[in-house]
């Protein structure tokens, strides 16, 4: 608990009162300093502990503070840093490659305890793997479905490569050219995993064996330049691609269609020149791996505090999962950054906050 005293000085000449103004606080006449605020927020979107539970254990210790307050303070900690969101979303979403993906979450209906379907839309801009020094990324947006127009909105202004599933909604995207599809070799092996699985055969194993000869190349040349990266490709990966591609069709001669196998087969093969654009692009990846670690931590939230109580819920989830995800990219101690950025940032000028991003603030040694 902090105490701040306020002398206030009569002067002795005449009736003035004079007194010291209060310090600045994160939320305006609130009782909560920057330290418990942050606490609180990654209680909830990194420790991944609801409101009600985070109650009760101050309620434990003493401190009554009820689980409407803690929610009212969240609110008013995504209005401090929403300008945060925007300065994230220009450099993320700035020219390039970028990673996409997306999650369910539950959302509560209002007035009843019904629950719909909303996602949660990741876009990664991490580019380390090809050498590069620049600060990687996350920015998450929230949607109350999974409807196409909502990654068409995120990247309206967008150029460049997608590393993506085949997810139609995306399709548009590719249409006038502006965006190129990169695949994800992980969600194609993964089908013919599923299938080996369930019942391994020799066909499993070879496609599975000449996928992970792919991925090798790949451990081989992880960090090495954009351009090393390519001539290498060149070199070894396009002729296994080759000839997966030739194995992959012949044995779709000897499969039912209906099989699984086939099916897993044919995923492969109709993404086939968005799943070898990487081996022609020494900055694209074989899959989106980079995206879909960015998702876990919004699993892991799914799990314990079951739904968002609203659309509003799912945009403040969305912005502090993008400030806490961009934090851990870098390895930039979240809680100790929220309580550096909520300490100064009421009184920030507007036009410097991106000197708030997470890679850019030297925190206070404690």
């Amino acid at each position: 608990v902090i105490r701040t005293v306020r002398e206030k000085h009569a002067c002795t000449q005449c009736d003035a009162i004079v007194q010291a103004p209060a310090p600045s606080r994160p939320i305006e006449r609130g009782i909560a300093g920057p330290g418990l605020l942050a606490r609180v927020l990654i209680s909830k979107y990194a420790e991944h502990t609801p409101l009600y539970r985070q109650s009760e254990m101050y309620g434990r210790q003493g401190v009554e503070l009820s689980r409407s307050l803690l929610s009212g303070w969240v609110d008013a900690c995504c209005r401090l840093l929403s300008p945060l969101e925007e300065a994230l979303q220009d450099y993320v979403l700035t020219d390039g490659k970028l990673h996409a993906d997306d999650t369910p979450v539950p959302v509560l209906l209002p007035g009843n305890k019904k629950t719909k379907t909303g996602r949660l839309w990741t876009y990664v801009r991490d580019d380390r793997n090809a050498g590069s020094t620049l600060a990687p990324a996350v920015l998450f947006a929230y949607s109350p479905d999974r409807k196409g127009i909502h990654p068409q909105t995120h990247l309206a202004g967008f150029s460049g490569v997608l590393q993506a599933d085949a997810y139609a909604g995306f399709n548009e995207l590719y249409r006038d050219g502006r965006i190129t599809e990169a695949a994800c070799w992980a969600h194609a092996r993964r089908k013919i995993h599923d299938v080996h699985v369930r019942t391994p055969s020799a066909l499993t194993e070879e496609a599975l064996k000449r996928i992970g000869e792919l991925y090798a190349i790949e451990a081989e040349i992880r960090g090495m330049t954009a351009e090393q990266r390519l001539a290498e490709r060149q070199l070894k990966t396009k002729p296994l691609l080759k000839s997966l591609e030739s194995w992959l069709r012949e044995k779709m001669k000897t499969l039912s269609r209906h099989s699984e196998l086939a099916k897993a087969f044919a995923y492969a093969l109709n993404q086939w020149p968005a799943l070898t654009y990487y081996a022609d692009d020494g900055w694209a990846e074989a899959d989106n791996n980079i995206a879909e670690n960015a998702l876990r931590m919004v699993s892991l939230g799914r799990k314990n505090y079951l739904f968002f109580g609203s659309d509003h819920g799912g945009e403040r989830g969305a912005l502090l999962y993008s400030l806490i995800g961009t934090c851990k990219l870098n390895g930039v101690e979240p809680e100790s950054y929220l309580r550096y950025v909520l300490d100064v940032i009421a009184d920030w000028p507007i036009n410097r906050v991106g000197e708030l991003l997470p890679w850019r603030v030297a925190l206070p040694t404690e």
